[in-house]
């Protein structure tokens, strides 16, 4: 006699840690949409390799990501598609539409998603403060560009607190 299961059987699956450095909202309770949905920090300005790690691991949680736009100021090649998960993902930039420090992606799924980039060459200390303030969704009306000024005019305390900012986000990959 055999039985039958609705569920398949278990197999093993090597972890994999994060590659992308990510720091997400995990909610947004406001009616109104945020600025920022998070932070993004690659590792270079190499958006051919740094665009699939980031769409990797953002497939599974957002959805399959279908377009991506960046502003062209810091990013010296853009591809003009990239490929993830086996899908294929369009690239595209905007000058005076899109916020030279931040990135958005499209999700056929779930929407718009747009996240504040931080410079690869910023220092870890900075990175975090920066990763907290846009996760932390306290101020619907931070740009990306006032984030990244107000960082590096110095940071302030009172501003954003990343203890307090642990709630309602996920870091991923530091």
């Amino acid at each position: 006699m055999s039985a039958t299961t609705d569920h398949p059987a278990p197999r093993a699956v090597p972890f994999r840690a994060p590659t992308a450095r990510l720091a997400l909202k995990l909610v947004n309770a406001s009616p109104e949409r945020a600025e920022l949905d998070g932070a993004w920090w690659p590792r270079s300005r190499d958006l051919t390799h740094e665009l699939p790690t980031l769409a990797d691991v953002l497939d599974p949680l957002w959805g399959r990501i279908t377009r991506i736009a960046v502003n062209p100021r810091y990013w010296p090649v853009i591809p003009p598609r990239i490929f993830v998960n086996g899908h294929t993902v369009k690239v595209g930039w905007f000058t005076l539409e899109l916020d030279p420090h931040k990135i958005l992606l499209l999700s056929g799924t779930s929407g718009r998603w747009d996240l504040l980039v931080i410079p690869p060459e910023t220092a870890a200390p900075s990175a975090a403060r920066l990763m907290a303030a846009a996760s932390a969704g306290t101020d619907q009306r931070s740009t990306a560009t006032a984030l990244m000024t107000a960082e590096q005019t110095g940071p302030t305390p009172s501003s954003y607190d990343a203890d307090s900012a642990q709630a309602g986000r996920l870091v991923l990959g530091m």
